[in-house]
């Protein structure tokens, strides 16, 4: 059974499949820190110095009663919270990661129709062989 599993898992497309699968960790925390860092901050200044992380409501109070001026704040009373903004962020991430996505399927797309197709072999006429024959024997003298 180990043999088995080796076999396996060292399969071109098993080992492709990890490749990507961290490829796409490491993307996802790209994307977190663009929409996180530098897309939500100017558009949280623009919309009156919102801060998305942090928009919430309080759904039940916790032991120290609010207000609570974060998310992590609020968590730490014990505090239940509604994290909207949170949504938004996240919303936004994969919004960037789906365009991505689809940005390379389009440019893989695009590569594999500019391939042109190979052509086929024009068939041997016997005119074609009369001249390989030909050739052979002007090869033998």
């Amino acid at each position: 059974m180990l043999e088995e599993f080796k076999k396996f898992a060292m399969r071109g497309n098993v080992v492709d499949m990890a490749v990507g699968i961290i490829i796409g960790a490491a993307f996802g925390k790209i994307v977190d820190s663009l929409v996180k860092d530098l897309i939500m901050p100017p558009i949280g200044m623009l919309l009156g110095k919102v801060d998305f992380a942090n928009l919430f409501f309080v759904m039940k109070e916790g032991a120290a009663p609010g207000p609570y001026l974060s998310v992590d704040a609020a968590q730490k009373a014990g505090a239940v919270t509604f994290n909207y903004g949170l949504f938004i962020n996240t919303c936004i991430s994969f919004v960037i990661v789906a365009f991505a996505v689809f940005i390379l399927i389009r440019a893989i797309n695009r590569l594999q129709a500019a391939e042109p197709p190979a052509a086929p072999a024009e068939p041997v006429t016997p005119e074609d062989i009369v001249l390989l024959r030909e050739i052979r024997d002007a090869l033998k003298k």
